[in-house]
């Protein structure tokens, strides 16, 4: 029972700490947001996967890098509409 408990603590701390980590209230286009902004936050801090698009995509890195920027906003689209 200790264990569980400690379990449930430090995973309420994570969740805390760290807006990406979700919760039980965390709905689907919560979690697909967060996960698309991890993912450009990642290209864009290792400069030579930015590189690497940016060949791909036929772009400067600096035009690949503000694009994915912006994506960040809404990477997923408008969010849905909420139901009462």
């Amino acid at each position: 029972m200790a264990d569980k408990l400690r379990t449930q603590q430090q995973l309420e701390q994570l969740q805390s700490r760290y807006v990406g980590t979700g919760h039980a209230d965390t709905t689907k286009f919560e979690w697909t947001s967060n996960i698309h902004r991890d993912s450009y936050a990642s290209y864009i801090g290792h400069p030579p996967l930015l590189a690497y698009m940016s060949v791909g995509m036929g772009e400067c890195r600096e035009r690949v890098r503000s694009m994915m920027i912006e994506k960040m906003i809404q990477p997923v689209g408008k969010p849905p509409d909420v139901q009462d």
